[in-house]
């Protein structure tokens, strides 16, 4: 498989290149398969520029073998759906965009986000190197290029139906190696009033909450506030505003545009720099050991009480892959997984090839206990299945939530309030 060391600094170009976080080897955290074969696996190595500041992966996998036959399917979440609704309207509402206006997505992903601008009149675009999902997207009424966003595309894309108003990257800024290269093309196809935003999952999240299973071979980038404003400048572009956003635990929501005025770095230094630093991920490194002991200790507690019944997974993100290698899990701890994606439903989870059924299975199969892994949506999912085992007259099995903490997930009581 085509991976590379990368030994510069994706934002700045610096070469001094610190390592601050290393968890064991994976093969690339979506790729499932329909049965079980020997895969790869690449270091999960992360550096931390000393120039800028940025933090990235240290090994790139290539981006065809990544993306090419991507599964992941933003809207198979409810929670997702309407995050992306609310987010089409608060770019509408603020930037004034008119119906006919031009809005085109970076990694569009299935059409989500551009089918929530589409019913607000918005003239869209989704540019995706996923073939089938980008193919599917088109089908539904959201034309979806099945290509990588470059400097080129861009420029072609402007000439063929002119700027675009507002352009958008979704979860994707985290996966790009060449993001000097997409950034030029950004500011190619924005309008002169334009405004491009970037959701991504924030830093500095990931190290306060212990969030580590965000790590994977996609996410070759793991983005604060502090080096992005430079990097952007240098493109000229600048960051002009940030928002929080509760996504994966923790996201931030950026915004560039041509005209000043611009945030400055030393403002966000002092914020972030508590997070960012090598002390940091060192505290990170030791959690990781601690909040390992704790999973298996909740999963031993629940074997002592229910005996040696099965533990299904449900969910099984990116992050999965991660989270089962780094904290040792195998087959024998977890059965299988189940996921409400029709793109995963049917294959092996990558390396560990834990199967991969429909939800359908826990009732069929009765676990004594259920593991989200998808911790980001725990609470929709268990209520999901507590519905599931109601509407069959049961009651569900413990619900367990790996992180941030390890823990039990209460039963509600009436109303909806914790027991």
């Amino acid at each position: 498989m085509n991976v590379r060391r990368r030994d510069s600094c994706r934002l700045c170009g610096g070469t001094a290149l610190d390592r601050v976080l290393s968890l064991p080897p994976t093969p690339p955290a979506n790729a499932f398969v329909p049965a079980p074969v020997a895969q790869d696996l690449h270091p999960q190595d992360v550096f931390r520029c000393t120039s800028c500041g940025h933090v990235q992966l240290g090994h790139v996998v290539d981006a065809e073998t990544l993306f090419g036959e991507y599964v992941y399917a933003s809207g198979t979440s409810p929670v997702f759906v309407k995050h992306f609704d609310d987010y089409a309207q608060a770019v509408v509402t603020r930037f004034g965009v008119k119906p006919g206006d031009r809005v085109v997505e970076i990694g569009s992903n299935d059409g989500v986000l551009l089918r929530a601008f589409k019913a607000r009149g918005a003239a869209v675009l989704g540019v995706d190197p996923a073939r089938k999902i980008a193919a599917a997207a088109s089908a539904s009424g959201v034309e979806t290029r099945a290509e990588f966003f470059t400097e080129d595309l861009a420029r072609a894309l402007r000439a063929e139906g002119g700027p675009a108003k507002v352009i958008t990257a979704n979860n994707c800024m985290a996966h790009i190696d060449d993001l000097a290269g997409v950034v030029r093309g950004v500011a190619a196809l924005l309008a002169d009033y334009g405004v491009f935003v970037m959701e991504v999952q924030y830093l500095v999240e990931l190290v306060r909450q212990g969030l580590w299973d965000m790590v994977y071979a996609e996410h070759v980038s793991y983005h604060h506030v502090g080096p992005l404003i430079p990097f952007f400048a240098r493109a000229g572009l600048g960051v002009f505003d940030v928002q929080a956003v509760p996504t994966h635990g923790g996201s931030i929501r950026v915004f560039v545009r041509r005209a000043a005025p611009f945030l400055e770095r030393a403002d966000w230094d002092g914020r972030e720099g508590a997070w960012t630093s090598r002390e940091a991920f060192a505290r990170l490194q030791a959690r990781i050991g601690e909040q390992t002991r704790g999973l298996k200790q909740v999963l031993a507690d629940l074997k002592r009480r229910g005996g040696d019944g099965l533990v299904a997974g449900y969910g099984v993100p990116a992050k999965a892959t991660t989270l089962m290698y780094t904290m040792g899990l195998s087959r024998a701890d977890i059965d299988y997984c189940v996921d409400d994606s029709p793109w995963k439903i049917g294959l092996l989870s990558p390396g560990l090839h834990v199967p991969v059924l429909a939800p359908t299975a826990l009732l069929e199969r009765r676990p004594r206990a259920i593991v989200i892994f998808a911790w980001n949506f725990a609470d929709s999912i268990a209520e999901k299945i507590r519905a599931m085992f109601a509407a069959a007259g049961g009651e569900a099995p413990p619900i367990v939530v790996p992180l941030p903490e390890p823990r039990i997930m209460a039963v509600p009581g009436p109303a909806g309030v914790p027991a």
